[in-house]
């Protein structure tokens, strides 16, 4: 997994979950060439590898012992980490066509990843209890359908979101979107709190985040839910509920697109060919977990934009590990932590090998990207649960 040696990066995690599904353990190969994957030689992986276009080694049982006491040395910062099982994964998004891609679900289905789709009344009625992982994309869970107000209160797809959006809510006994949200966001934070994995990226980081927070304060103005938002709702905000951000100051004004500081976009000053952030070097043997989500052939990814583009690193709560930052505009890109027995990881910007993605443009084609350190992450993220959970030593 090497930047010289394999061809097709995001394939080869397909690969690993295809072995995974097949009953076949596999080790990760943490640090090693670029977070390898090693598994038994069999005529069906080298011939699935031939295939999907993976580049793979043979070696010796001999060079596979060889390798495995290489990276057990403790001298070195590498680590094998056994993955059990594949995980079943879910990603919670709305039927039909929305006017944007979805990054993980693209990536899922480059890889050959299988996925179910489930959105909010599965998520009610407790259908997380069926998955090992979660991903949320581009969502708004605060009921202000996106900020989009400004920019396209009189676009035909915002309006029939909304009606679509308003009548669901009147059918599952919500009076507002605003608190049928909340109530999926409690669903979900209960569902990690029990154990589950999370991944989510752009918007849907900071406005569940908003949503906890808010729990039981009318935040949204009448455009939104057809009546005035509640006085001083600002110094009403519980930041205990929340997974990764605390003192952060909401964002009044429904003609911004914007949902609170937490998001670094209005106040980046980086030129697009020096938009780079950095992964954080962790150690492999007493920090497995994040050196396992920062696995890549590079330790310097293109940044991206997004509604949510990166963390303003003052609002992100101590307990959180930033994992890739921008250091020159202060900012965190990716981060992860610990909720209970459960995990959660937030990355931000909408789509790693499209820096401007609007509303309407085409989707990136990951045939043009095989092997793309940005969308190596998400797979990362996929493959985390497969993991043999060991406990953290720091």
């Amino acid at each position: 997994m090497d930047a010289e040696s394999q061809k097709n990066h995001l394939k080869a995690y397909g690969i690993t979950y295809w072995t995974l599904n097949n009953q076949v353990k596999v080790n990760w190969l943490l640090n090693y060439r670029g977070g390898s994957f090693l598994m038994p030689d069999t005529e069906r992986i080298r011939r699935e590898c031939q295939i999907r276009g993976v580049s793979f080694e043979v070696v010796s049982n001999a060079k596979a012992e060889a390798i495995l006491s290489e990276i057990a040395s403790p001298s070195k910062n590498m680590e094998s980490v056994i993955l059990e099982k594949a995980p079943k994964i879910a990603v919670y998004s709305p039927k039909g066509n929305l006017p944007w891609d979805d990054a993980v679900t693209m990536v899922l289905s480059y890889a050959e990843i299988p996925y179910e789709t489930i959105y909010d009344e599965a998520v009610l009625n407790d259908a997380l209890l069926l998955y090992d992982w979660l991903h949320l994309h581009h969502e708004d869970f605060t009921g202000q359908y996106g900020k989009f107000y400004g920019n396209y209160k009189t676009a035909a797809w915002y309006i029939e979101e909304k009606k679509t959006a308003e009548s669901e809510a009147l059918r599952m006994g919500f009076s507002k979107v605003s608190e049928q949200k909340l109530a999926v966001a409690n669903k979900i934070r209960e569902y990690v709190i029990g154990g589950g994995f999370m991944f989510a990226m752009c918007s849907a980081t900071d406005s569940f985040d908003i949503a906890l927070a808010a729990d039981g304060v009318d935040i949204c103005e009448p455009m939104f839910d057809g009546d005035p938002s509640e006085a001083n709702y600002q110094s009403k905000l519980d930041y205990s509920r929340t997974f990764a951000f605390t003192d952060f100051i909401l964002e009044r004004n429904p003609n911004v697109y914007e949902f609170a500081s937490i998001d670094m976009t209005s106040r980046r000053q980086i030129p697009k060919m020096t938009d780079y952030f950095t992964l954080m070097d962790f150690s492999a043997k007493w920090d497995p977990i994040p050196t396992m989500l920062c696995q890549n052939h590079t330790a310097l990814v293109k940044g991206f934009m997004g509604q949510t583009t990166a963390y303003n690193r003052d609002q992100i709560k101590a307990n959180v590990l930033v994992m890739g930052e921008n250091k020159t505009n202060g900012e965190a890109r990716y981060i992860h932590g610990v909720k209970g027995k459960g995990f959660f990881t937030f990355y931000g910007g909408h789509d790693p090998e499209d820096y401007t993605h609007k509303v309407g443009d085409p989707k990136t084609e990951l045939d043009l990207y095989p092997t793309s350190p940005g969308y190596r992450l998400i797979l990362n993220n996929v493959l985390f649960p497969a993991a043999r959970k060991k406990k953290q030593k720091t």
